[in-house]
């Protein structure tokens, strides 16, 4: 495969082999859709891999660049590109794929090929996002990887999915629309819709904070932000599992990025001068949401309100404008990627069994399901933040970015630590401790082997990032320095000729 073409195949190829399951859905069987997915996820998945091992993790610029022109009249072009920032997340997200599909071979019974396929081309749609460097592309990518989402979550969601479903959709496209009237003013600015030519659109402070803010708007609500959060709790409880762990693991670290991608670099005044509004909103989300998650009596609503403060640590690390804290900030994202897909995984597991997730249904799980309470208690120990886990190392790091900035805003960051063992470990000792609290929990049988593989992939990679974090700070350092270089004007990016 020609590797100047491999984002074009990473896109295209999952939406392609989603679109083929689709309109084989009434001549195949559920079992052959299951395998076709799963086969099409591995491809999607491979195609993908290329990108780290043929990565110059020494340049910080574009790699792996594709362009052409699209809509001439309007200067909207089809223009691809990659930095340490994207492909991190672009590996995430078909690795989550595979996931998924293996997570929903037995819990969805009805319009499996509709369901797998939905998943396949969600995952072509938002690697587009992670790629795209023209505004206009990156918009339609954006919105349209709503559509499967929405889909799995109002078909194959619980009781209230309808309610879920429409909440999703309002938040996100309304935030959205402000981010459309953002990319039509840099337009009119810079007559071009190229993301590089944003940078240099010489913006005074007042427009940039009018930027800025448009983008916010998007973005918070995505990762999600508090106060623009409440929509979340009610999609993961709603959505069906494979639903929440895309939700948690990738669509949520779409707003993070688009930060690093737009917001701040287009906006770099703007981002300095709102740091303290930022840094707040960041630490409330932490510290506030971590207390609302220790009240909680559903499992799903736990982990839900746990990934609004786990992701208050990536907005904190990436406004201490710092190499440790935007780094920390990536190794966060792709840690929290992976401990939250394993954890609403574990909750798909006994809700597959006994069909509740309320905390006080169960207890005394250990017992019965010996090998499948290990792995849970390991990803809930990482979710606190276990030392040789990664959710250690991205925590970690963006307290020592804050130190570095205000010991008052890393101690209040480090105390949300305790609010996390605190309702990491309450959940653990009631479902998996203790007596039963119901009778069916005698008769449960341990994890498949296929739940066993899956856990287990989760498990060493929660393992290898926690002792080597490396492994992604390599791949973000270049960039890093490069975007710091430009949020402090100390060298200009270069800027694409204005007709392209």
């Amino acid at each position: 495969m020609n590797l100047t073409h491999i984002l074009s195949f990473s896109i295209w190829t999952p939406i392609f082999l989603g679109g083929l399951i689709l309109l084989l859905s009434g001549k195949i069987s559920d079992t052959q859709a299951k395998w076709f997915s799963l086969i099409s996820s591995l491809i999607s998945f491979l195609i993908t891999i290329p990108l780290y091992t043929a990565f110059d993790f020494s340049f910080g610029q574009f790699q792996f660049q594709e362009f052409f022109h699209w809509i001439p009249a309007f200067h909207i072009n089809y223009h691809l590109g990659v930095d340490g920032f994207a492909v991190p997340l672009i590996l995430l997200t078909s690795f989550t794929t595979v996931i998924v599909v293996m997570a929903s071979w037995r819990s969805i019974k009805d319009r499996v090929a509709q369901y797998m396929a939905a998943f396949l081309i969600m995952s072509g749609l938002m690697i587009g996002v992670f790629s795209a460097l023209d505004a206009m592309l990156y918009y339609i990518f954006w919105e349209a990887m709503l559509i499967p989402m929405f889909l799995v979550i109002g078909i194959w969601g619980g009781p209230n999915r309808i309610y879920a479903t429409i909440k999703f959709f309002l938040y996100t496209v309304l935030g959205s629309l402000l981010m459309l009237v953002a990319f039509i003013y840099l337009y009119l600015q810079t007559h071009s819709f190229e993301v590089v030519n944003f940078y240099n659109a010489g913006l005074g402070l007042y427009p940039q904070i009018f930027i800025f803010l448009a983008f916010f708007m998007a973005f918070a609500v995505k990762i999600p932000m508090w106060p623009l959060h409440t929509w979340l709790p009610d999609a993961h409880v709603e959505a069906p599992t494979g639903g929440s762990v895309v939700l948690a693991a990738v669509m949520l670290k779409l707003g993070a990025y688009s930060f690093m991608r737009f917001a701040m670099p287009i906006a770099p005044d703007a981002a300095i001068y709102l740091k303290d509004f930022m840094v707040t909103l960041s630490l409330i989300a932490i510290l506030y949401i971590a207390l609302i998650a220790l009240v909680q009596k559903d499992m799903k609503k736990l982990i839900a309100y746990s990934s609004i403060s786990h992701m208050g640590f990536v907005t904190l690390g990436l406004f201490m404008f710092n190499s440790i804290g935007i780094e920390g900030a990536y190794v966060q994202m792709i840690s929290h990627g992976f401990i939250s897909a394993a954890m609403f995984l574990s909750v798909g597991v006994l809700y597959d069994r006994l069909h509740t997730r309320e905390i006080g249904d169960y207890g005394g799980v250990m017992h019965t399901m010996p090998t499948f309470a290990a792995f849970a208690v390991f990803f809930a120990m990482a979710n606190c933040g276990l030392p040789g886990t990664s959710g250690f190392v991205g925590e970690f790091m963006v307290i020592m970015s804050a130190m570095q900035n205000n010991f008052w805003i890393a101690l209040i960051a480090a105390s949300s630590l305790i609010f996390g063992a605190a309702y990491s470990l309450w959940m653990v000792k009631r479902v998996f401790y203790g007596p039963p609290r119901n009778q069916k929990i005698s008769a449960l049988k341990d994890i498949s082997w296929r739940e066993f593989s899956i856990l287990s992939i989760l498990a060493v990679l929660i393992i290898i990032v926690g002792v080597y974090p490396k492994i992604i700070t390599d791949m973000t350092n270049a960039t890093t320095v490069q975007f710091l270089e430009h949020m402090h004007l100390i060298k200009p990016i270069t800027s694409l000729p204005m007709d392209v």
